[in-house]
């Protein structure tokens, strides 16, 4: 866990502002969950077995606890339970806090900051698109430019490997490949299933499935079965919705991007800046989650994180707009204090970031004080 000095809480709060603002402006609501929830709550949604990751604990009544170790989990058992005579869709913001006890990372420790939105009751493809869009539109909101939105799509895999006859085992092991990027361990179990040489080429052929269009035009002459058929033609309607919001630039396909098997049903994403390994951001389409909790309810969102973000930003040259320029220092002789606290209201009342001296200072102690704080302006009153 870490602490933020003032400089990088002011440019955290600052980001926190951008993203706050520009979710509300496509209607998205900001919720808030408890960072406590009990832990079959969390365990009920939990991806990839993230349980052994989360920070668990008792009540007086030897209930287990956990902290909330992603927000997904925790605004489906609120809308389940709170907002399930809602109008749908329901769209949902949150920014807050999130625990994982897992080794840390670049731009990640085990308390780190999150934004994200959560778009239920919508199973088209432009629900899909709508978020998308909005994850692009947040990194260009905060001064991103370089990064690069990598889409993909779990209905695709599932259904050939299903129309290929492979074992439960076989299927598990090929997805935990496909999740690694582990190419190596990927070919092994292709080579060594009862696969047609075809379809052996086709499965070693799905990680470097990358690319523009024209990707999509080359799944479809894998595509086998109806599921993959359908996953491919949603992506293409996804696409087609995402020139319209005017973001294709930043869009490449790659069905080699899986996410988690057991959780994501649909169209998944991750965006990607150079010089940093892990997604600064990932989502998509989870239909299945809201039934854990008595509700059968389709969604779709994304989270971004927070401090990655902010690493991707100065990497990038861009973190000087998110810094509060400190306008004007107020100091003031022997005598002329209320003159300098009345002088200060009114620099503060113009919109001013204006700090007052605590004490009578000489002109160059206020000057000198003015240039360490890096102030803009000094105010002396005499």
């Amino acid at each position: 866990m870490r602490d933020f000095l003032p400089r990088d809480a002011a440019i955290k709060r600052n980001v926190e502002t951008v993203l706050a603002e520009l979710f509300a402006k496509w209607g998205y609501n900001e919720v808030i969950t408890p960072a406590v929830e009990y832990l079959d709550t969390l365990a009920a949604g939990s991806k990839n077995n993230m349980e052994k990751h989360m920070f668990k604990f008792f009540d007086k009544n030897n209930r287990t606890l956990a902290l909330r170790n992603e927000m997904t989990t925790s605004i489906a058992r609120l809308v389940s339970s709170r907002m399930r005579l809602d109008n749908l869709p329901l769209k949902l913001s949150y920014i807050c806090k999130v625990y994982r006890y897992e080794q840390a990372q670049t731009g990640r420790q085990c308390e780190f900051y999150q934004a994200g939105v959560e778009l239920m009751g919508n199973s088209d493809p432009s629900g899909d698109a709508e978020v998308i869009a909005l994850a692009i539109k947040s990194m260009l909101q905060t001064g991103l430019r370089k990064f690069q939105v990598c889409i993909g799509q779990v209905q695709f895999i599932n259904g050939l490997m299903q129309k290929w006859n492979l074992t439960d085992n076989e299927q598990k092991n090929i997805r935990i490949a496909l999740e690694k990027h582990d190419l190596v361990k990927l070919a092994e179990i292709v080579e060594t299933s009862n696969l047609s040489s075809t379809a052996q080429e086709n499965l070693k052929q799905l990680p470097l499935l990358h690319g523009g269009e024209e990707i999509l035009t080359k799944a479809s002459a894998m595509a086998n079965n109806d599921e993959s058929i359908k996953a491919i033609n949603d992506l293409r309607t996804v696409y087609t919705f995402l020139k319209s919001y005017g973001v294709t630039d930043y869009v490449v396909f790659d069905l080699g991007v899986i996410r988690d098997f057991g959780y994501y049903t649909g169209t998944v994403f991750e965006i990607y800046v150079p010089g940093m390994g892990s997604p600064l951001c990932g989502g998509g389409r989870y239909d299945n989650l809201l039934e854990n909790f008595g509700k059968h309810l389709p969604a779709t969102g994304f989270a971004l994180g927070l401090e990655r973000l902010m690493l991707a930003l100065a990497d990038q040259g861009k973190i000087d707009n998110l810094i509060n320029s400190k306008e004007n220092y107020v100091a003031y002789a022997d005598g002329h204090i209320a003159e300098a606290i009345e002088k200060a209201l009114w620099l503060r009342a113009a919109g001013e970031i204006t700090e007052l001296a605590d004490k009578a200072q000489s002109f160059t102690e206020a000057e000198y004080y003015c240039q360490t704080k890096g102030y803009l302006n000094l105010v002396y009153l005499q």
